[in-house]
């Protein structure tokens, strides 16, 4: 298994390429945005280009990773022979149906499909193929490259042989692979999803301040980051669109999401990639001025 695609060239998607390009494969990253591949290739160039700085590793190294990496727009050239897909495109249900529906379609019959979603099920992603046991979660978490776990979620049907070749798979990765069952959420984010749930209560509630909120669980908890930095990090859409999930999924309120995530969701206040979260991203992408509306 040395040539992989990977749908996506996002934040995720192009992480997860940049992980199995670095590691030898020969990937083909695909996207239907020129321009989001052109910035996608930017960022492991750059990422790349702090490894080389930290001496972690040589400028050859890094000519081999973006070596390694074809880009496609066409989906029907970019699955051509390789032994996995993983799937990074946005978490929309009805968008991972209908590419896995299309995959099913084009890729080989013995290809394995896998997808990066956060929360949503792998057993409704599988139902739209004609291989079921030949799909799996493989949950990257962010940054890629960084990130040592990797959830691999078995589907009902996903079979114990492309189980076990997943999870060799993500060792070879340098990775930490951890198998769980499919259930909303996964593990990561049932846990993580509802601590940033309400920790915008919290700050809904006028408990405390968004500094206030990241600075107790940062030196009380021992976290690296608040949640509330946290959310931004990874996108506030997205941490809608899974507690969504969630929610429906168990229809307990326990996961329903704060009126204030949507709320600011609904004005496009997403965090970091749109500039404005909990935090002011105009100067610094870094989590240093508060958002004047919580000021």
């Amino acid at each position: 298994m040395k040539n992989v695609a990977v749908i996506g060239a996002g934040t995720m998607g192009n992480g997860i390429a940049h992980t199995f390009a670095q590691s030898g494969f020969k990937v083909q990253l695909i996207d239907i945005n020129e321009a989001s591949l052109k910035k996608g290739m930017e960022t492991i160039s750059k990422n790349l280009d702090r490894m080389v700085t930290k001496e972690k590793i040589s400028e050859a190294n890094k000519s081999d990773t973006l070596g390694n990496i074809t880009t496609f727009t066409d989906i029907s050239k970019g699955v051509e022979n390789v032994a996995l897909v993983v799937e990074a495109a946005t978490e929309n249900v009805d968008l991972k149906l209908k590419i896995f529906n299309q995959l099913d379609d084009l890729c080989q019959e013995e290809t394995i499909l896998a997808t990066n979603t956060s929360s949503i099920s792998i057993t409704q992603i599988a139902a739209v193929t004609s291989r079921p046991d030949k799909v799996i979660g493989m949950h990257f978490m962010n940054p890629v490259p960084i990130m040592k776990l990797v959830e691999i979620i078995r589907g009902y049907s996903t079979s114990d042989q492309v189980t076990n070749t997943i999870m060799e798979l993500s060792k070879t990765l340098g990775k930490i692979p951890t198998e769980v069952n499919d259930y909303p959420g996964f593990v990561a984010n049932r846990i993580l999803m509802p601590m940033i749930n309400e920790s915008i209560e919290t700050l809904y509630n006028g408990v405390a301040g968004v500094s206030e909120i990241d600075t107790v669980m940062k030196l009380g908890m021992a976290h690296p980051m608040g949640p509330l930095q946290l959310a931004d990090f990874i996108g506030l859409d997205v941490c809608l669109s899974i507690l969504n999930v969630m929610y429906d999924g168990f229809k307990n309120p326990k996961y329903a999401p704060c009126p204030l995530l949507a709320n600011m969701v609904r004005a496009g206040k997403l965090g970091v990639k749109s500039g404005e979260g909990f935090y002011d991203y105009s100067k610094s992408r870094k989590a240093e001025k508060v958002a004047s509306q919580f000021t």
